[in-house]
This record gives C-alpha cells, structure tokens and sequence, in this order.
C-alpha cells in the first residue's frame, strides 16, 4: 500500500482529537459509538491508532468528529494552522 506522511506524522489531528476528546468527555469508546451512528466505520482500537497517529484520517471521518466533538475543521486542525502562522 502507497501512504503519504506529512513531517513523517500519519494525520495532522492526534493530540487535539485527544484533548478535544477529553474535554468533551468522551471515552474512545463513547467517540467510536457516536460516529457509527453517523455511518463511519470505526471503533476504539482505530481512535486509538488515531491518537497515537498511527492511522490516516478520511476526509468524511474528519468531517463527522468535528460533527460528534461540536467543532469546526478548523478547530480539530489548530495545531497545523498554530504551527505554521
């Protein structure tokens, strides 16, 4: 399988999908059965991999934690746009 990185990173979300996460209090688990009720395929062990940015993140699954964590891409994404303003 082709995989892209970018600065060696899987995804651009890991930490902030974690303090998002926590903050909202969610278990990974609680987070996995929010998004399969909005379709997204996915469960503890892959938002895990997610924080620990050991797997890429699809665009519709950005879109739906956004959804599930009541932020915008933006947000989820702050750590990219702090780092290079």
């Amino acid at each position: 399988m082709n995989k892209s990185y970018y600065n060696a990173e899987s995804n651009l979300i890991a930490k902030r999908l974690r303090q998002l996460r926590k903050e909202r209090g969610f278990s990974q688990e609680e987070l996995a059965a929010q998004l399969q009720r909005l379709g997204v395929d996915i469960n503890q062990p892959l938002i895990s991999k997610i924080e620990r940015n050991r797997r890429f993140v699809k665009d519709y699954e950005l879109a739906c934690l956004c959804q599930v964590l009541q932020v915008s891409e933006r947000d989820l994404l702050a750590d990219f746009y702090n780092a290079t303003e």
